[in-house]
């Protein structure tokens, strides 16, 4: 497993998913417009392309552990764009996901 790869294209997808998510709620929530909901569909459309880059061939394998990058991913956006302060079990949550990514991706496996 690449892992010096890897890494850098779980944060792009997460960037790409959890913006774009950010981004319709913005327009629709907040009500700032279509345009906002838009980039938010074409960011949600880069993340699927994203995560085929992945070098591991396994679909599933890779969604499952984007979970993981997602959850934590999720709680950073919130603390970054909206003034959310995670209290001790999102933070504990958060890095038994991460947890599970690495276990998810890179424990090492025969054949």
């Amino acid at each position: 497993m690449d892992v010096a790869r890897s890494i850098p294209l779980f944060v792009l997808a997460g960037l790409a998913e959890i913006g774009g998510a950010w981004l319709v709620w913005q327009g629709v929530r907040e009500h700032r417009g279509w345009l906002w909901v838009g980039a938010g569909v074409l960011a949600l459309g880069l993340y699927g392309f994203v995560a085929t880059l992945q070098p591991d061939a396994h679909f599933g394998r890779i969604l499952a552990a984007y979970g993981g990058v997602f959850v934590a991913g999720s709680l950073a956006w919130g603390m970054a764009f909206d003034g959310f302060r995670p209290d001790r079990y999102d933070v504990v949550g958060a890095v038994v996901c991460l947890v599970g990514v690495a276990v998810i991706m890179y424990a090492p496996r025969s054949g």
